[in-house]
């Protein structure tokens, strides 16, 4: 879809702008049901400037903004306020106050401000709809696989390394312990093969050079070997250390590779993470 509003801009010799909403419309229809984030606004930005997108607007979705009409809201947001010469949409696209404006109003709006819409069909397999409902049940089963297939790229967790409990240094698996703006999506607890990276420009950090990025065995839950309560978001980098506490950091999720287990012994908790370390690197490896 994006792609297809870039084209038809550069077609016409005018600016790609791409529009999203903050907060989520359904924290403002339904206070309290955000549903989980999969991606910050920040990282929408940057995704956005890789494919070309001239200007991200983010549209601030207020009571006000909810109670447009979809006359209104053709007329004051896409054409006193944006201008448009063509709108790209999904097939499904709905708007206005209670999604009452369709593809078809929004074709009549086309017809009488000059502008031309375009409904683009959405994409899935074997039945199954990509849709952002779709990738969020992925993501909470663990299957960061099927959440990347529909993505087009891996499931990315962001977050700020904070101190933890120090164990994983203790046994010699010195981990991350990444803490997630609220309403993440975080995967199903278990451990995953995927990358770590340091975001931002900067110095290099250790043996870890910001914007590069780097394997890691990935854990999430509880650490119920040792009867933890609170859930987590570990990182293990297999090919570097450094003091990485406060910095701003991704985890992209690639595989699965088990659930999170209780050990019977420290010993048999040591050997599995190594049994871990050696099979992200092996999955990670392959998919060079």
């Amino acid at each position: 879809m994006i792609t297809r509003a870039v084209e038809s801009a550069r077609r016409r010799g005018i600016a790609a702008v791409l529009m999203t909403f903050d907060p989520h419309p359904m924290e403002v229809v339904r206070p309290g049901s955000h549903p989980a984030q999969l991606t910050t606004l920040t990282r929408r930005a940057e995704l956005a400037e890789e494919l070309d997108v001239d200007v991200f607007c983010v549209m601030p979705f207020t009571q006000d903004f909810m109670k447009l009409t979809p006359a209104r809201y053709a007329h004051e947001i896409l054409v006193e306020r944006l201008h448009v010469a063509a709108v790209v949409v999904g097939e499904n696209f709905t708007y206005g106050k209670k999604a009452a404006g369709t593809i078809e109003t929004l074709e009549e709006a086309g017809h009488r401000f000059g502008f031309e819409v375009d409904a683009v069909k959405l994409l899935g397999e074997h039945a199954v709809t990509f849709s952002s409902t779709y990738i969020r049940a992925c993501v909470d089963a663990g299957d960061v696989a099927a959440a990347a297939e529909a993505l087009g790229r891996p499931h990315r967790v962001e977050g700020v390394v904070v101190h933890g409990d120090g164990r994983g240094r203790a046994l010699g698996f010195p981990t991350a312990n990444v803490a997630p703006p609220m309403y993440s999506a975080i995967p199903a607890d278990g451990v995953y093969a995927g990358w770590f990276t340091v975001l931002g420009p900067g110095p290099t950090i250790g043996t870890v050079t910001p914007g590069t990025r780097a394997r890691a065995a990935i854990s999430v839950g509880t650490n119920p070997t040792f009867s933890g309560r609170t859930r987590t978001v570990e990182a293990f980098v297999l090919d570097g250390e450094a003091d990485l506490y406060g910095q701003h950091v991704a985890v992209d999720f690639v595989q699965h590779l088990r659930g999170m287990e209780k050990f019977s012994s420290v010993d048999e908790l040591i050997v599995a993470m190594g049994r871990d370390a050696e099979q992200a690197r092996t999955v990670l490896d392959a998919g060079l």
